[in-house]
């Protein structure tokens, strides 16, 4: 057993931890300079070494936050570019590594959140690395004099980071998997497709991968907005100016005026999200779907999954569950169904009403379909995929959230008890749902270790599927109709009207 204040020597300098029921825990541990002042909007520096015994019992700062609902709205310090590690034993050598990043909309989110807690992953035999990096205009703004795309260039200095020192905490460099939900799996997409990021991971999961990328001319107009909400120029140097905080609440500003902004920007407007990844052709090529399916990138090992009912969160959430009007679902059809799709959504769902509608097409254009043409064309690239669709409704609410975005992650990371699961899943959770948890936390396992989550893979000729549910099967693709309907019809990156 390793000592209650374990020690480890890293590249930058010797960090201490401390031990959390079975793990040896270390927080707040930089991977790069703090993105401020001459390095604001800057691709990330290499962090500045120390000398003696850093304390890392506390996780580093949250990045400045937006949206409706942020973390924590108030600065905690500037030194944004951390991870944390949780590892069985430093002492051991050649344990898989999970390297986790956050969802939150590309805006909001940090590695501390207590839904994320590694202890039962590491209990399982896993070194699980937890990243914080740049969301909303700090991560994502299209500004010139800066490189676009900057939270994914954070993310590739963290994997750098886990390639030079895993082996210190008991990890194989080797052996990463890159693992992220929501926004995190469309950071991990964007990893699947980037020259930079190559050999840095071996395998992936992506969680509810979403749809929501922009062009270059559509992510400039977004700079220019924020800069007018602001009273500044819309170039790096000017924005530079302003304070971190204050141009996040210009996000969170801008989120709530996109409705004004439909009629130019489209699928951007109606997405509820302004500062989100740019096909810049730069950092990030393609789309990642068309990255693959093109053969730009290779394939890997990849398990994919999405849920039932992706959008169910949000209309519930906002209070318009069961309430959208039929005007409402025909615009959301014609924005985000591919052409013939607003006839093939009322063919496939009949007796739906207008909230049916458009939460299903929804669900399919921001996460279900976005997540399985990554699956598909992953395939292509010469990957070995695994697909699972999370079925099993949340207890809350008497069933209105039914199987929701997001239900999977206390599933995954077994953490039944964090305030998430609880508001999710009830508490005591019922058996089926402890069921589901250890059947999705073992395939995270097992799939990290060898490869393989526990069921067969998919193939375009046979589509197998693990439905996770009060009694999990493995059938075809359960959305066939969802499917059938964006065959042929590749996701598209959002752009001006």
């Amino acid at each position: 057993m390793f000592e209650q204040q374990p020690v480890v020597r890293t590249t930058g300098g010797i960090v201490r931890g401390f031990v959390d029921r079975t793990a040896a825990v270390f927080r707040g541990i930089p991977y790069a300079r703090p993105p401020v002042g001459a390095l604001r909007f800057a691709a990330p520096a290499p962090p500045e070494r120390w000398e003696g015994v850093r304390a890392t019992c506390e996780f580093g700062p949250r990045v400045p936050q937006s949206g409706p609902l942020p973390a924590d709205p108030s600065p905690q310090g500037t030194d944004w570019l951390t991870l944390n590690v949780c590892t069985p034993d430093p002492g051991r050598a050649g344990l898989p590594v999970l390297v986790w990043i956050h969802g939150g909309g590309y805006i909001s989110g940090n590695s501390g959140d207590p839904l994320y807690d590694p202890v039962a992953l590491a209990r399982a035999g896993l070194v699980v690395v937890s990243v914080n990096y740049r969301v909303g205009a700090e991560g994502f703004a299209h500004l010139d004099g800066a490189p676009a795309n900057r939270a994914f260039l954070d993310q590739i200095a963290a994997l750098r980071w886990v390639r030079r020192n895993i082996a210190r905490f008991g990890g194989d460099p080797d052996r990463v998997t890159v693992a992220g939900q929501s926004a995190g799996a469309g950071s991990v997409a964007a990893l699947l497709t980037m020259d930079t990021a190559r050999g840095l991971f071996r395998r992936a999961i992506a969680h509810s991968v979403p749809g929501n990328l922009c062009t270059p001319a559509l992510a400039a107009e977004v700079s220019v907005e924020l800069a007018r909400l602001l009273g500044t120029g819309s170039t790096a140097a000017a924005l530079a100016e302003t304070d971190p905080w204050h141009l996040a609440a210009a996000v969170t500003d801008l989120g709530a005026a996109l409705p004004q902004h439909l009629p130019r920007w489209g699928r951007l407007a109606a997405s509820g999200i302004a500062t989100v990844p740019v096909v810049d052709g730069d950092v990030l090529s393609a789309p990642p779907w068309s990255a693959l399916a093109s053969r730009r990138a290779e394939g890997v090992d990849l398990l994919v999954g999405h849920t039932r009912d992706e959008f169910r969160l949000f209309s519930v959430l906002s209070g318009r569950h069961g309430t959208f009007t039929g005007e409402e679902a025909s615009h959301h059809l014609e924005l985000f169904a591919p052409p013939s799709g607003p006839a093939g959504y009322r063919a496939a769902h009949p007796e739906a009403t207008p909230s049916d509608l458009l939460e299903a097409v929804s669900s399919d254009a921001l996460f279900r379909i976005p997540s399985l043409h990554l699956a598909e064309a992953n395939t292509t690239a010469g990957g070995t995929l695994y697909l699972f669709e999370l079925a099993l409704p949340a207890p809350a609410m008497n069933g209105a959230l039914g199987a929701c975005h997001g239900l999977d992650l206390p599933l995954a990371f077994g953490t039944l008890s964090s305030p998430m699961g609880e508001q999710f899943l009830g508490t005591p959770p019922a058996p089926e749902v402890v069921q589901a948890s250890r059947e999705l936390q073992e395939a995270w396992v097992r799939f990290t270790t060898t490869g393989d989550p526990g069921w067969p893979a998919f193939t375009p000729r046979h589509q197998l599927t693990r439905v996770l549910d009060v009694h999990s099967t493995t059938t075809r693709y359960p959305e066939q109709s969802s499917r059938d309907i964006w065959a042929g019809h590749p996701l598209t990156a959002y752009d001006i009207l």
